[in-house]
């Protein structure tokens, strides 16, 4: 339990539940947009695709995590033929 201490005492905090679970969640949608974008030959696809995978590592609020992720996944959804 000190060890989690000392890791909190340098700023280093482990995600909460809801994080990982959009993280995945997220990863998993982008994988499949990226798949699509790819087969159809649809740029806005793919490279909303590649973002969503790749954005929960620059993200470190859940709240952030899960407002941009509905926003390209709401994107996905206008973009999806």
């Amino acid at each position: 339990m000190d060890e989690i201490k000392n890791l909190e005492s340098l700023g280093l905090v482990l995600p909460s539940p809801l994080y990982i679970v959009g993280a995945i969640l997220f990863g998993i949608v982008g994988y499949v947009a990226f798949r699509r974008g790819r087969k159809a030959t649809n740029s806005a696809l793919t490279w909303t695709g590649v973002g969503l995978m790749l954005y929960p590592y620059a993200v470190s609020e859940t709240w952030m995590l899960w407002l941009l992720g509905a926003g390209m996944c709401g994107f996905l959804y206008v973009k999806w033929e």
